[in-house]
């Protein structure tokens, strides 16, 4: 009895597996004929979930990676941020070859302004952050750039722009309550020892638009953006 249950069952799983077959080989006959009657089609490409954007060069690619890994968002197990010698030493990179590299994300960051000497963010201030913060678009990396002017001495430029980097990570945090906030955020205060922006950054989305803007006002600052690149 138990050998002729057994000989049931192995003739009803031939019986599945030779169907399986069977449907298998009519699908490629089916796709086959498909390919002869349209010989010049090609597959469908898979698409990727996020797309480089253009700005993503090999040497904006090469100062990101440097960045990240300076900044403690690579490697690390905190976040430290990056001041002006770690970008210097760091980036191994001139003041205006830096500032070229994000002309590229005047459409996609934009720029908060403060007023001289404070750190505090205003009504407009917090509303472009959120804007932007909320603009991922499946993104990876926020930046924070931010700046001091050129009044006032080495020393406090440094410690204001500090500042006002953490004034933005701050209002992210009190927005997103996200615990792995500084993982995704990268921090440069650049003082007033490097990379001091020029007047035509005046023309970039800006916190305080329609209101007065020269080399000073741009840059008692912290420019704010998602990266778009894969690393």
């Amino acid at each position: 009895m138990i050998m002729k249950t057994h000989a049931i069952a192995s003739a009803a799983t031939g019986a599945v597996l030779v169907l399986g077959l069977a449907g298998f080989v009519r699908s490629e006959v089916r796709s086959s004929a498909r390919r002869l009657e349209n010989p010049n089609q090609t597959p469908a490409a898979a698409v990727a979930d996020h797309a480089e954007e253009p700005y993503c060069t090999p040497a904006f690619k090469q100062v990101l990676q440097r960045v990240l890994n300076a900044c403690g968002l690579v490697g690390t197990e905190s976040r430290r941020g990056c001041q002006p010698t770690d970008v210097k030493n760091l980036a191994s990179i001139s003041d205006s070859d830096f500032n070229a590299l994000f002309l590229p994300l005047s459409k996609r960051g934009a720029i908060v302004l403060f007023d001289e000497g404070s750190d505090k963010l205003d009504a407009g201030a917090k509303k472009l952050i959120e804007e932007k913060w909320l603009d991922r678009r499946g993104a990876r990396y926020f930046f924070i750039v931010a700046r001091g002017s050129k009044t006032g001495t080495v020393e406090k430029n440094r410690a204001l722009s500090h500042k006002r980097a953490n004034s933005v990570l701050f209002d992210i945090s009190d927005l997103t309550k996200d615990p792995s906030l500084e993982k995704q955020v990268g921090m440069l205060w650049l003082g007033k020892e490097f990379a001091q922006l020029p007047k035509e950054f005046c023309d970039w989305p800006t916190s305080r638009e329609n209101k007065g803007c020269d080399e000073q006002v741009i840059n008692r600052s912290a420019f704010v953006s998602w990266v778009d690149c894969r690393l």
